[in-house]
């Protein structure tokens, strides 16, 4: 049932890939530009646009034809309320960024109501930014006596007041289930510690045993006295007791019983830490976000900790049941899921995201956790669907099936025909790196004039080689084109600088003949030349110990490109010593 979908969730689910009425739990956290200004959100097309941060978050939500055919499903195909509660929200902000977001998450609130079972629940992890739009819609969706909680996480402490308002530290959980949906009170607490002990808790436990434990010494005896089975003699005390003789001689043998002096009633030994907690209200300040030193932290910046996310699925699921994450980005909600024996069915429309959440579940689980992984393609029609249908991400996949160390994403100008980077040994001992630059052309009309090109770029950047992808066959003026690049001395001995590599061609089994690429740290790409800690970890035994700092690798990228590591080539670095 573990399924990893590659490809649009709101596409996935229409094509019925998610069964109707197949799913316990549904938990979801969109991407959303938690950091732009509200000036920027409800800017429609014809405001000034000058702003950097506009032009990002455009790259995500922005009002087009995307946004229009959503709002036009919504009114043919979800209709009732939520259309009506569209229709009131798009008066009043127009075609927003804000309105773009909310319609394209309508549509898809929709189709993820129809694959959840009666009895499941939706949770919808935002920012205070959209929620309350996002509530609104799915009282449309749910209707509004299906609302359960609106969680507050508190995911930072308070940075620094600005001038004009209070910080922004809070996410905001909106959790929809129907009446017969699951809950399961026993995990609403939050387990005791030194922190979070109430006055009067620490005085009721205010004994403590030689390992550090509190205790309470609590009754023993039977509130009813007519319990003929249970009234013997204990330690020269006869009582009506609670429990049999043979339970009170195990728990006494085991030292939980206490007598104070001779002829006292004995008394039960009863830990602080064998209690239920604290009851868990709505606004969970007790789950830390990752910090840079946080062992299950992998580097995606929205990647939420593990403990939230078990909460949550405890409180609403049990063992075996189906949880849905529809933008499951680095995977912590498969993760978890895997980790609390449930099954799972993860969707992302970024194949950088998949790669992630693959190699997280080989590392954790060691091959025990079996899954498929659906939406990526394997015939060549399936890769030019994939290359018409979406450019970048097909330049992504591209650059995976050759292993890159790192892809690049362009935040803003031109990319200069570089999409990804593989760093290999030039010599014997590993002490000098070259870097191969990879381009990938999706388009069907290809030129001699691209491959001269990025010989051109080669030489700027100081590669010493350099790998064009492209989708169709290369013509022979561009094959000449790539052989005049001439040759560079590897560890694996002489390579040609420059190689031409057809999607079409890969399938039948063609490959290029690159040197072998050892796994590096994450270290050897930084700008810092700090000093390392004096061990790596290295889960590769076979790749070599690396200066911190390799040229051509931390300088090479402009602020304006943002490197994506492929994690099973690029480690973290962790001190071990």
């Amino acid at each position: 049932m573990n399924r990893l979908f590659f490809g649009d969730n709101l596409a996935i689910l229409r094509n019925g890939d998610v069964p109707a009425a197949s799913i316990d739990l549904i938990y979801l956290d969109p991407p959303f530009n938690s950091d732009a200004r509200y000036s920027v959100l409800f800017q429609t097309p014809e405001a000034e646009r000058a702003n950097a941060q506009a032009e990002a978050f455009r790259d995500t939500w922005t009002w087009g034809e995307e946004a229009a055919s959503a709002f036009d499903d919504i009114h043919h195909k979800v209709r009732g309320g939520t259309a009506r509660f569209v229709d009131a929200l798009h008066s009043a902000l127009g075609q927003s960024d804000m309105m773009a977001y909310l319609v394209m998450m309508a549509v898809r609130l929709y189709e993820l109501r129809q694959v959840l079972k009666e009895d499941g629940t939706l949770i919808l992890h935002c920012d205070p930014t959209a929620s309350h739009y996002l509530k609104v819609i799915l009282d449309g969706i749910f209707g509004g006596e299906n609302f359960k909680n609106e969680i507050i996480w508190r995911r930072s402490t308070g940075k620094s007041h600005s001038s004009r308002r209070l910080p922004s530290n809070h996410d905001t959980i909106l959790v929809y289930g129907g009446p017969d949906s699951r809950w399961n009170p026993e995990h609403a607490f939050i387990p005791y510690d030194q922190k979070n002990l109430p006055e009067k808790t620490l005085e009721k436990y205010g004994a403590m045993d030689a390992s550090g434990r509190r205790y309470q010494l609590d009754n023993l005896i039977n509130p009813n006295p007519n319990r003929p089975n249970l009234t013997y003699e204990f330690l020269g005390v006869t009582r009506v007791w609670r429990w049999t003789r043979e339970r009170m001689q195990a728990a006494y043998d085991a030292g939980l019983i206490v007598q104070t002096a001779p002829g006292r009633v004995p008394r039960f030994k009863r830990y602080l830490d064998e209690q239920r907690g604290l009851p868990l209200g709505d606004v969970w300040s007790d789950i830390p976000p990752l910090n840079s030193q946080a062992e299950e932290r992998i580097g995606y910046p929205t990647q939420k900790p593990m403990a939230l996310l078990e909460r949550l699925i405890k409180l609403t699921t049990k063992e075996g049941d189906v949880i849905l994450d529809p933008f499951c980005g680095c995977g912590t909600t498969v993760e978890t899921a895997q980790q609390l024996r449930r099954k799972w069915i993860g969707i992302d429309v970024a194949y950088h995201a998949i790669k992630v959440i693959e190699n997280r579940m080989v590392e954790e689980f060691r091959g025990t956790a079996k899954f498929d992984v659906l939406g990526i393609p394997y015939t060549f029609d399936q890769a030019e669907a994939l290359a018409e249908r979406d450019k970048y991400q097909f330049q992504w996949w591209a650059n995976y099936l050759f292993d890159p160390h790192a892809v690049r994403e362009i935040k803003k100008g031109k990319d200069r025909g570089i999409d990804g980077e593989i760093y290999f040994p030039m010599g014997v001992g590993h002490r000098d790196y070259g870097r191969i630059l990879i381009s990938v052309k999706g388009g069907k009309n290809l030129t001699p004039s691209m491959v001269r090109d990025f010989v051109g770029v080669l030489d700027t950047e100081k590669a010493q080689m350099g790998l064009f992808i492209c989708l169709g066959d290369p013509t022979q003026e561009m094959e000449l084109a790539a052989l005049r690049a001439g040759f560079v001395d590897t560890a694996q001995g002489r390579k040609r600088r420059l190689q031409i590599v057809s999607i079409n061609q890969w399938f039948e089994g063609v490959r290029p003949d690159l040197p072998n690429a050892p796994t590096l740290d994450i270290a050897a790409f930084s700008h810092s030349k700090k000093k390392p800690p004096a061990k790596i970890h290295r889960p590769d035994p076979k790749s070599p110990e690396l200066p911190l700092y390799i040229s051509g690798v931390g300088s090479a990228v402009s602020r304006d490109v943002k490197r994506h590591f492929n994690p099973h080539k690029v480690v973290q670095q962790q001190a071990t010593g």
